[in-house]
């Protein structure tokens, strides 16, 4: 290879940039490394720096007008000793996904051509930004809290909070002046490049926002919708998740470049123009739009295809009366963990909201012998996105048509109540509130004994478990076996010795056998069937 070819691609250890650094002192190499150390250095002794003096004003009276506490990794995320278990397989599917997790702390802005050989892709840096207007102190610190847990779920780098004590929002920029001033200072401080404000803006505010920080602006439910879209994996789910990004983007679009032609009606000045500018309207907006309606119409046309298919395979198991039960409940609860503890399953168990996207069906049976069907849902979280709900019913359709709902509640988590809260309120959204429900306490190895003792005062139809050591597991299957209709037909039959395969579907899983004895004629057996298979068995049923 020669000179000029090997200095045309600056990744060649031989060529281009090494070149360049060939003519350098070592002085002057040493000085450029030591630049693209200090930018991290500088943020990671900002970022300690802050982090201190929140510690020292953590008095709650100052929070309403100062920070908040986000420091270090998010405490929304529960810390445990070890994140999987025998019980979980060997998880490829996370190794694959953290294969391609961004690294903190590398830089990606060039000052040097000597700096290509150092430039990765890094973590987004992000600022938080919410409002306290209702509840307790607490409550606000917990929000955050969970919006910095999303936020590093999402792949970024959480710097620094703030939070704002605000009847309402600001309607020009959601935050007041001030403090939206004092929020440019943050971010110009740390070297974010995002913001994250812990709810939902409205278009004008995202703008006005943008305006005075200067970076990137996102909002509560963007944050949730990019997450579903690095983890959806099926295909249904990558459509439900692409329509409900759709349906957030279609009134968000913006811009106004040459490619806009703006009406202007006579002689506008000199900034209008004047001759020429007058056009057909902001086309190219219009043209978008469009474009994504034809999108989102295409989208729900592929979703209505793929519905019949899991209809099919439920009324399957409605046919043969097979119970289901479905796991539910706030994400990073571990129902996941306890999917795999109880059918060995082997999906995907990783420490960060929204792991599982796609519903998985695993079937067992109780001690018993009667079997039923497990399915492991989506989880809920606090004002989760309505264009999710929307978009994923025909998931959570798997929970309003389910027999049991174990309801898995992680009770190491600080506001496990509010978490309830927020999931059945989802339960009312898809018809699933008279679904007889079970409250799973989750984690009890990692939680206060007093929060335990708390929840179960309040739901008296509980059962405290740990996924991670298998504590409690054999009561919630007993629970399980006691709460799943049984078969509830009783019959008397004397099956011929010709007819084994009668007998056959007695041991199967939609029978209880209460009495078998082999006699002469044939079997004698007293059984509790379901009524789809009692109509089969008529012609042997004893009378009298």
């Amino acid at each position: 290879m020669t000179n000029a070819h090997a200095a045309q691609d600056p990744r060649d250890p031989q060529g281009g940039a090494a070149s360049d650094a060939a003519d350098m002192s070592p002085a002057e190499i040493q000085a450029v490394v030591d630049r693209i150390l200090a930018k991290d250095a500088g943020a990671t002794a900002h970022a300690a720096r802050t982090a201190a003096d929140r510690l020292e004003a953590a008095d709650p009276e100052s929070i309403p007008a100062g920070r908040s506490h986000v420091v270090g990794r998010a405490q929304a995320l529960a810390a445990q000793g070890s994140e999987h278990s025998l019980f979980d397989g060997a998880q490829e599917d996370l190794q694959e996904r953290r294969a391609l997790r961004r690294v903190a702390g590398l830089s990606t802005e060039l000052e040097d051509v000597t700096e290509v050989e150092y430039r990765q892709l890094r973590l987004e840096r992000v600022v938080l930004a919410g409002l306290w207007s209702e509840g307790t102190l607490a409550d606000a610190e917990n929000s955050l809290l969970e919006l910095a847990a999303l936020a590093e779920t999402a792949g970024s780098e959480v710097l620094d909070g703030l939070v704002q004590r605000r009847q309402k929002p600001d309607a020009g920029t959601y935050l007041g002046s001030g403090k939206a001033m004092e929020l440019k200072d943050i971010v110009s401080a740390t070297g974010a490049d995002t913001v994250v404000v812990d709810g939902e803006l409205s278009p004008s505010q995202r703008r006005g926002l943008e305006d005075i920080v200067k970076v990137k602006v996102i909002d509560r439910t963007a944050l949730i919708l990019d997450i579903f879209a690095q983890h959806a994996k099926s295909r249904e789910g990558k459509a439900q998740v692409e329509l409900a990004q759709m349906e957030y983007l279609l009134p968000r679009l913006r811009g106004w470049g040459e490619s806009m032609s703006r009406q202007a009606g006579g002689r506008v000045g000199a900034a209008g123009g004047g001759i020429g500018s007058r056009g057909p309207g902001e086309t190219k907006m219009e043209l978008d739009r469009r474009k994504i309606r034809t999108r989102m119409a295409k989208l729900r046309r592929e979703i209505a295809a793929m519905k019949p298919a899991r209809e099919t395979k439920r009324a399957n198991r409605k046919r043969n009366a097979v119970p289901s039960v479905a796991i539910a409940g706030y994400t990073n609860a571990g129902k996941s963990s306890l999917l795999n503890r109880l059918t060995h399953a082997g999906v995907l168990v990783e420490n960060a909201l929204f792991a599982t996207l796609d519903p998985t069906v695993r079937k067992t049976e109780t001690a018993d012998g009667l079997g039923y069907t497990l399915a492991d849902t989506v989880g809920f979280v606090r004002s989760l996105p309505t264009q999710l709900v929307e978009a994923f019913r025909s998931t959570l359709e798997e929970v309003a048509d389910a027999d049991l709902i174990l309801h898995v509640v992680d009770a190491s988590h600080p506001d496990p109540e509010g978490q309830i809260a927020a999931v059945r309120q989802v339960f009312a959204e898809v018809d699933a509130r008279k679904v007889p429900e079970i409250i799973v306490l989750n984690k009890a190895d990692a939680a206060d004994p007093f929060v335990i003792e708390r929840l179960r005062q309040k739901e008296p139809r509980n059962v405290v478990v740990s996924a991670r050591t298998g504590a409690g597991l054999d009561e919630l299957l007993q629970a399980i076996s006691d709460a799943i209709p049984r078969p509830g037909v009783q019959l008397e039959l004397l099956i011929p010795y010709d007819r084994g395969d009668l007998l056959s579907k007695l041991h199967q899983s939609d029978a209880e056998i209460l009495a078998l004895e082999h006699q002469e004629s044939g079997t004698h057996a007293t059984v509790k069937v379901r009524e789809g298979l009692a109509a089969e068995l008529e012609p042997f049923v004893l009378h009298g």
